[in-house]
């Protein structure tokens, strides 16, 4: 099955902001304040890490099966890891893909974590934007199936609020295409409207109430920007500079490395979101020739 379009171009997104943000953790932070704020890239090669490579596990799976199968899913999860296990998976994903990839049931081992609280981690969020564009048309459907995927990996129901906000914010953006883009307070708010009672829909609607002028480094300040590789800190803040730029990829990119924290991760999810309304027309050359390439079957639809 092709995958829509949307969920393409998110995929493409996603992975651009992943591998743009991961050439910043060195130098450190504020001695790159200078060029971020100029707007001067770093050099290529741009490698993505983990975030795309479980995004394209994900956007595959989808077009394989129609929708997700939890046990195909985490086998699927582990079989990449175990080929590529450099592309810098957290501590905790290590245990799971390893143990998954081992032949353990993913369930036992997602609901053992962190003594049987389970991960409320962000890498449930950081890869699911294209699933959300993928099934943009039902709302009620890219709440279930980013829940589903979620579970394959992190047991805790903040880890898969999180996943659920992504995946429906890039539903929106994907229904908004060629039209006008909704305002910032009023994306953010219906995002938060799908989601249960949790600190991400919490912290949603608190970037909601922000006014207008807010900076970056506020916003991150208020919500986190990733720091603690929490869902609760990553995805509230992601989405609020997401909400910001919707009509350009580039300006999502550079706002949301302003906020410094768990870069690769909080771009790959507001390019993910972004890109499934804009594609990646106004991206320069430049950058996608420094971006480590996708697999063929990832490319754009002409």
């Amino acid at each position: 099955m092709r995958a829509p379009a949307p969920a393409l171009d998110s995929l493409q997104g996603l992975a651009l902001g992943d591998a743009f943000g991961d050439r910043w953790f060195s130098p450190r932070v504020d001695e790159a304040a200078a060029e971020q704020a100029a707007r001067i890239p770093r050099p290529g090669p741009w490698k993505w890490t983990d975030d795309t490579a479980m995004a394209l596990v994900l956007l595959r799976h989808l077009g394989r099966h129609g929708g997700v199968h939890q046990d195909g899913l985490a086998r699927e999860f582990a079989a990449a890891y175990t080929a590529a296990p450099h592309r810098k998976y957290g501590p905790s994903m290590h245990q799971v893909m390893r143990a998954v990839q081992a032949g353990a049931d993913w369930r036992s081992v997602t609901t053992a974590m962190f003594g049987g609280q389970g991960s409320h981690g962000n890498g449930a969020a950081m890869r699911v934007a294209p699933l959300g564009a993928w099934f943009a048309a039902d709302l009620a459907a890219v709440a279930e199936q980013a829940g589903l995927s979620a579970r394959t990996t992190h047991s805790h129901p903040e880890a898969e609020a999180g996943a659920v906000a992504v995946a429906i914010a890039a539903a929106l953006a994907a229904r908004s295409r060629g039209s006008a883009a909704p305002g910032r307070a009023e994306f953010l708010q219906e995002v938060a409207g799908h989601l249960p009672e949790s600190d991400v829909r919490s912290g949603l609607r608190t970037a909601a109430r922000f006014p207008a002028g807010t900076t970056v480094r506020h916003a991150a300040v208020v919500l986190g920007s990733g720091a603690g590789l929490s869902a609760q800190d990553t995805v509230p803040f992601a989405l609020w500079s997401a909400a910001g730029a919707l009509d350009s990829l580039p300006d999502a990119i550079w706002e949301t490395l302003g906020g410094w924290g768990d870069m690769d991760t909080t771009c790959a999810i507001a390019a993910g979101v972004v890109a499934a309304r804009t594609g990646l027309a106004d991206v320069p050359a430049t950058w996608l020739e420094a971006r480590e390439d996708l697999p063929a079957w990832a490319a754009p639809q002409p």
